[in-house]
């Protein structure tokens, strides 16, 4: 019963555009997956895993803080890998 009331509870967050720990540990884990087939720009990341560009941006601060990224910056866009 607590779990469907979670599930809910997180699906109203969603709704509302409240973003979570939980909602960007989970747009983080969009990344990784989607960064381990090897390194990729920011464009083609963003993407892959279909997010807006504040989740993109706030799962990238998740996984950098986390020291789990690499950046190298082009001429006209990033690329991030997987350290």
């Amino acid at each position: 019963m607590q779990e469907n009331h979670l599930q809910v509870c997180k699906s109203k967050f969603k709704f509302l555009g409240i973003m979570t720990a939980e909602l960007i540990g989970e747009n983080a884990g969009l990344i990784w997956n989607a960064l381990q087939g090897g390194a990729l720009t920011t464009k083609a990341l963003k993407k892959a895993t279909k997010l807006k560009a504040e989740e993109f941006n706030q799962a990238i601060g998740w996984l950098a803080r986390e020291n789990k990224l690499s950046f190298i910056e082009g001429e006209a866009d990033t690329t991030i890998a997987l350290l």
